[in-house]
């Protein structure tokens, strides 16, 4: 069977589904591999190493003919449509958000897989791009952080003076939390974190950042290591306790999640009231609403504080701003999934495999993952019943 990648069509994503590293595993494994030429130069992947490896270089890919298409973003509804019933595909499917697309990759009979469905278990860590992505993500915001930052991160003690290390604030202490907080701290910087969920404590300890402890009775812990959602009352106590450390802060780094949710909102217009002129604020959830009030994707905004402002970085795109190493790792998690269900030369998933089971969208004309299907019935429901009303 053949493994088709295109260049990715969305504006701005600069990753690549597939290395010449992976092509080399997926031709091992008995595979072949047909290549988009350019599909890999945003990300520093030239034709020829593609071709070295041994894939077939074409100027545009045959998608009627497509036996297996990896991809980095969710297909659009022109290429579900073109695919042909019994086509496999793998890579993100955000099905929270793209439920139409879900629907159709399902009426158009493809078996698709969603790598944000691999079931966070050890066995499965090699496929684990959620994971990946978000350590890209979270290094890049400390990099931007320190872009816009107009003093230094680390402690200097010079004859002109001391200049103190700057104050490094992270809320979210999941993979990209995690990162940001190493990262901070090579830099030099005095770094503490928040997250709601009871395992936090320790893991932010050991990547040598200090733990805040706020009282709301109970951690938020959900299924997979993710956080739930707080109810509204405990939302604001949690911002009245942040308050003051958010307002102690230099730099601050939001990363809290909630998946199939709009992004938890940590940091209001007034609390912004209480920083320091000149801090800054990397929102790596501002694609979903935002930790921060008035953050906007892929822009920064100046809000005037008293004596000055911050500057709150709406971050979009992360993993794609690192695109080599982060198509490098991506491509990876995608091999290794696909060799999972590969037997001979060909892709034949074993649905008794809990792990292809987890990842599996569709299949056969059904959308096998059950929340996802039960909002697309819910969302129908909805359309119909509105529909009536009128």
């Amino acid at each position: 069977m053949d493994i088709a990648v295109r260049r990715e069509p969305i504006e701005g994503e600069r990753r690549v589904a597939a290395t010449p590293a992976s092509t080399a595993q997926y031709l091992k494994n008995g595979l072949t591999v047909t290549i988009e030429r350019g599909a890999g130069e945003a990300s520093g992947y030239a034709d020829a190493d593609y071709e070295a490896a041994g894939a077939t270089l074409v100027d545009a890919v045959d998608l009627g003919r497509v036996e297996v298409l990896a991809h980095v973003r969710p297909l659009d509804a022109a290429t579900i449509g073109a695919l042909p019933s019994g086509a496999v595909t793998v890579g993100f499917g955000s099905p929270a958000s793209e439920l139409e697309g879900v629907a159709a990759l399902a009426a158009q009979g493809v078996t698709a897989f969603s790598l944000e469905l691999i079931p966070r278990i050890s066995r499965a860590q090699s496929m684990d791009a959620l994971t990946s992505q978000s350590l890209i993500a979270g290094y890049r915001c400390v990099l931007e952080a320190g872009m816009r930052f107009p003093r230094f991160f680390p402690l200097y003690m010079t004859a002109a003076g001391t200049i103190p290390p700057a104050r490094v604030l992270v809320l979210g202490a999941g993979v990209a939390g995690l990162q940001a907080i190493a990262t901070a701290k090579r830099l030099g910087a005095k770094v503490s974190a928040y997250d709601v969920r009871s395992a936090s404590a320790d893991e932010v300890r050991s990547m040598g950042g200090t733990f805040i402890h706020l009282d709301l009775d109970a951690a938020a812990d959900a299924a997979g290591g993710y956080a739930k959602e707080l109810a509204a009352d405990r939302a604001d106590r949690q911002r009245e306790l942040l308050a003051p450390h958010v307002a102690d802060a230099d730099v601050i780094i939001t990363t809290a999640a909630i998946p199939g949710r709009p992004a938890p909102r940590l940091i209001t217009a007034s609390m912004l009231q209480g920083m320091k002129p000149g801090s800054v604020i990397v929102d790596l959830a501002a694609e979903t609403g935002g930790n921060v009030e008035g953050a906007v994707a892929g822009e920064d905004v100046r809000v005037e504080v008293p004596g000055g402002f911050v500057t709150i970085v709406g971050m979009k795109d992360a993993p794609s701003t690192m695109a080599f190493d982060a198509s490098r790792l991506l491509a990876q998690n995608i091999a290794n999934l696909i060799g999972l269900m590969t037997v001979e030369g060909a892709i034949a998933p074993d649905f008794d495999d809990e792990v292809v089971a987890g990842a599996c969208l569709a299949h056969a004309g059904e959308v096998r993952h059950e929340p996802t299907a039960a909002a697309i019935a819910a969302a129908a429901t909805s359309s119909t019943g509105t529909t009536g009303a009128h």
